[in-house]
């Protein structure tokens, strides 16, 4: 079934096999250091925007999930790999995560959770030297196998 209802945001996986939309503003949005968001993003936090589950919609594929615990619930694309989900079990939110977003940047975190486990040099990352990715790799023969960032 098609949601009428416009999207206020929408985003997906890597290779675009599986897009959601959002259709109310996140409820929260945080950062999350716990080791099992850790292991589920490969990062060494994961950035999540909280949305109640009715002002949310898989619109193009299905996720594979992975239960994580015995309360919570991941969700990624099977094709790609792309984290895109946390989910308590019985819960009213799914958690996305903001990268996974079309537009990330819209998006600022406004606390942390699992503290327990951050790593101590994340609170130093802004002041790293950085370079643009064209600063850093000849990219004059680079092709992007990547989904734009916008439904197709």
């Amino acid at each position: 079934m098609v949601d009428a209802r416009q999207p206020v945001m929408t985003g997906g996986c890597q290779c675009g096999a599986v897009r959601f939309a959002i259709y109310a503003k996140p409820a929260r949005l945080s950062l999350c250091h716990c080791r099992m968001c850790q292991k589920a993003g490969g990062s060494p936090f994961l950035a999540l925007a909280d949305v109640p589950h009715g002002d949310h919609a898989w619109t193009r594929g299905k996720p594979g999930t992975f239960r994580s615990s015995n309360t919570a619930e991941r969700d990624f694309c099977p094709a790609c790999g792309t984290p895109l989900s946390y989910r308590a079990t019985g819960g009213e939110y799914i958690e996305l995560t903001m990268g996974s977003f079309d537009r990330p940047q819209d998006l600022t975190p406004a606390y942390t959770t699992g503290t327990e486990a951050k790593l101590a040099w994340v609170d130093h990352i802004g002041t790293l030297p950085g370079k643009t990715t064209e600063e850093l790799w000849e990219l004059k023969d680079f092709v992007s196998h990547q989904h734009p960032d916008h439904d197709t």
